[in-house]
């Protein structure tokens, strides 16, 4: 109970000269050696260090000049060891090697994956080195793309580009639900969902909302993660008397077919014996 004959306590020791050192920033004043203070102590010591080194190297480099001055050989002249080294580019390249590794093993140890489980485009080498990507093909010659030669990969045409889609061949190879699709340039049907009739590249007179829609399509193979653009396909210019190619719908006919479905273009009408895509594909 002694705290109730002294309730301020007793009087805090005073530290010992042993536990004391010179202050860096004060040299008229001292500090204790309390682990609060060992970092701006150990800074001290490293200035005092490089001081040390730095006199050191003034010295052998006035040697040195002393000896050019005799006209004796002297090696090299040596760097300044405590000035302080720029970056530069190099630097900056193993900063960003370093940070992208770190990045790839944190994804690989919390997801599973190096690239967190990303398996879009742009994790694909042919988004960046795509296989003949401004390949020209005939119209005959691309019709020889539609599965009927297992040799050969399954092209598809939309408003002039040619894209691989060889990678869904259940979808557009032979026997496929969409294999009528591939070998041809069928834009005109991507905006009306005409597939029996509207095999051709002729976009005239469509509704601004189809060709929103032939955009749409065109983008949405342009950006697909496993359909790659191999080239383009050289169209025979169109005979502006020619007929129109009439739509599947004698309805929208009647109407100038304005909206076909913009939200998916593909969509048809019931009674059409078209069939519809679906954008997953």
């Amino acid at each position: 109970m002694s705290w109730i004959w002294n309730p301020d306590g007793d009087a805090p020791k005073p530290p010992t000269e042993d536990n004391m050192t010179q202050d860096p920033s004060d040299p008229t004043r001292k500090v204790t050696k309390k682990a609060a203070n060992q970092p701006f102590l150990a800074h001290k010591q490293y200035k005092e260090k490089q001081e040390q080194e730095h006199l050191a190297w003034l010295e052998r480099n006035r040697e040195r000049e002393e000896k050019l001055a005799r006209g004796e050989e002297v090696g090299p002249a040596e760097e300044d060891p405590t000035a302080e080294q720029e970056v530069g580019f190099l630097g900056l390249l193993k900063f960003i090697v370093y940070l992208i590794l770190i990045i790839v093993i944190a994804g690989k140890f919390f997801t599973g994956s190096f690239l967190w489980e990303y398996d879009g485009k742009w994790a694909r080498l042919k988004t960046y080195w795509p296989e003949q990507n401004g390949r020209l093909f005939s119209e005959t010659y691309l019709a020889t793309f539609d599965g009927r030669d297992p040799a050969k990969p399954l092209y598809l045409a939309i408003d002039g580009d040619v894209f691989d889609v060889s990678s869904s061949s259940r979808t557009y190879g032979p026997g496929g639900p969409y294999h009528h699709m591939v070998g041809v340039d069928a834009a005109r049907s991507f905006g009306t969902g005409c597939f029996a009739t509207h095999r051709t590249h002729d976009l005239r007179g469509l509704t601004d909302d189809e060709l929103r829609g032939v955009q749409h399509w065109k983008k949405f193979f342009t950006e697909h993660k496993t359909y790659y653009k191999v080239g383009r396909v050289l169209h025979h210019p169109i005979d502006p008397t020619s007929p129109i190619p009439k739509h599947c719908d004698a309805k929208k006919e009647q109407k100038g077919h304005p909206t076909t479905g913009n939200s998916n273009p593909m969509s048809h009408s019931k009674g059409n014996s078209e069939v519809p895509i679906r954008e997953e594909l």
